[in-house]
């Protein structure tokens, strides 16, 4: 039974969280093979003391009253805003050892700003791939899911961005695949990868490169959860894995026998909206609040992601440059 619930928790079903929570062990698993453990379990995500970061950087936000003054009246009035989250993997999401409490760099940059602007979140735990349809038919307000601000997506979706990450590589430790900076360096490979996202996107759009090369073809083989991405590396049904370039450099720490690769290219990562949202602006200065106040740089250090920092937050901003390889 779904339930809705205030700021810093987790709307959703018990068995869903208990299935999501298994499966995402395996992208935390701390050595050896990647195992399947149930919610609440000392080897779930996070559940080992010291896996991930406890630090409170989000309590003491005090409100934001030009960034409140810019809300919509309906919104004020309710007091709330409900926000469809995809958790996947640390350092991004990923829950507790109770299954459903939900912490990474989303929740708290969503937390962050909910404090800012005066307002409870009320989260409900989403698939990737369902977020975006559902912000354009109005069943939320916003989304997050470390979605990567694209051409094509911007066509649908508003952004408010708050940090830069994007797609990268990783492999089993005793591959000789090396960096990554041309497509073609995956032909004749493999390539494990989320569904419905810029990861799977951007293969398969590609995919012709090996045949103009004169080389076999890449096999993109798609996941709709993260485990199973790592879980597939890890067996040696894929050679390859393109994901985050923070999720990777965060699984290899925490896996035997991976390692990473390197960056493909870079993403601004944004708050999603319905296209038209007269929520962007609030959200954008809420967020350039925190850089001011400081929260910002905090939620960055709790996570190991300073390198993702961006100046300052913008609406849908142009996609950056892509690779010309």
């Amino acid at each position: 039974m779904s339930t809705r619930t205030s700021s810093g928790t987790t709307r959703t079903t018990l068995g869903f969280a208990l299935i999501t929570a298994a499966t995402l062990a395996l992208t935390a698993c701390a050595g050896g093979e990647p195992t399947t453990v149930p919610a609440g379990a000392s080897g779930a995500p996070g559940a080992a003391k010291g896996t991930l970061p406890t630090e409170d950087v989000v309590s003491g936000v005090r409100k934001n009253e030009a960034a409140a003054k810019l809300l919509p009246a309906d919104v004020r009035q309710r007091g709330s805003f409900t926000i469809a989250s995809s958790v996947a993997t640390p350092p991004s999401s990923a829950y507790l050892a109770d299954g459903r409490t939900v912490v990474g760099v989303d929740a708290d940059f969503a937390g962050a700003v909910a404090k800012a602007l005066g307002l409870e979140l009320e989260r409900e735990v989403v698939g990737f791939e369902a977020i975006l349809p559902a912000l354009g038919s109005g069943k939320y307000d916003v989304g997050t899911g470390n979605f990567g601000v694209t051409e094509e997506r911007r066509k649908t979706i508003d952004f408010v961005t708050y940090i830069n990450d994007g797609q990268g590589f990783a492999t089993r430790a005793d591959s000789p695949l090396k960096a990554v900076t041309d497509l073609t360096r995956l032909c004749g490979l493999k390539v494990a990868t989320g569904a419905g996202t810029t990861f799977e996107r951007t293969l398969e759009q590609h995919k012709g490169r090996c045949a103009e090369a004169g080389k076999p073809p890449y096999e993109v083989n798609v996941f709709s959860e993260t485990g199973a991405v790592w879980m597939s590396l890890q067996q040696g049904r894929s050679d390859v894995v393109m994901n985050t370039i923070n999720g990777l450099r965060y699984a290899v720490t925490r896996q035997k026998n991976v390692k990473f690769l390197n960056e493909y290219r870079r993403l601004d990562v944004g708050f999603a909206f319905k296209k038209g949202t007269p929520l962007a602006p609030a959200f954008q200065a809420a967020v350039n609040g925190l850089k001011a106040d400081g929260t910002y740089d905090r939620i960055l250090r709790k996570w190991g992601v300073t390198a993702s920092g961006i100046a300052r937050s913008q609406i849908t901003p142009p996609e950056l440059p892509a690779p010309k390889k």
